[in-house]
């Protein structure tokens, strides 16, 4: 199941216009709290900047949304990065385009341009991915059964992960949480009912797209 979209990793990118440097940052962020941490942090690294103007979207629902402009003209800097983020259909990621201003002015259009063209850039950078549902099973069962298990993951679109050894095989087994089911009767079949399992929880992973 696809939960939301989001950025891959996080990312540097910089970009010259009528000499005025814009350096972007991007990162993954779940939380307003988390997104204000890493904005104060880039102001931190580059206090000396002309102006670091960070926005942000959080929230599977793209609920928490913020922007700034930190000192230049309302609306030419914060707000077209935020609109950019959300055109995108983007969430739990914040970008700081800092400035550093070249001396030649670039008008109120030309502001704009410039930092959603930074945030483009970064956002290409870090990569764009869906943020899926996946289980993760935690199985024990007889090494009778371990050979076959492995042979048929890719045909089943499961993954074994950790596995343990002791007096029975203890493995790890995750799937997206639609072939969840699925999983479960195969392992029941395979084993004749004598596979245990152990544990079930639900996880999220990041695909590139």
């Amino acid at each position: 199941m696809v939960l939301y979209k989001s950025i891959l990793e996080s990312a540097e990118a910089e970009y010259v216009v009528e000499k005025s440097r814009f350096i972007a940052h991007a990162s993954p962020a779940e939380t307003p709290e988390e997104a204000r941490l890493f904005v104060a942090d880039i102001k931190e690294r580059y206090k000396d900047a002309t102006h670091n103007v960070p926005a942000f979207i959080c929230g599977a629902g793209m609920e928490h949304q913020w922007a700034s402009d930190d000192g230049e003209p309302q609306g030419t800097s914060g707000m077209p990065i935020l609109k950019l983020i959300s055109s995108s259909e983007l969430t739990n990621l914040v970008i700081v385009v800092t400035r550093y201003f070249g001396g030649i002015k670039l008008g109120t259009g030309g502001l704009a341009r410039a930092y959603s063209h930074s945030a483009k850039l970064v956002i290409d950078e870090a990569g764009i991915c869906e943020v899926r549902e996946g289980i993760r099973l935690e199985y024990s069962f007889d090494y009778s059964y371990l050979s076959k298990l492995q042979s048929m993951a890719d045909a089943n679109r499961y993954i074994i992960g950790d596995i343990n050894y002791s007096d029975v095989v203890n493995a790890e087994l995750s799937c997206m949480s639609e072939d969840g089911d699925r999983v479960k009767s195969l392992m029941s079949d395979l084993t004749g009912g004598k596979a245990v399992l152990k544990n079930e929880e639900i996880t999220l992973a990041k695909y590139r797209i």
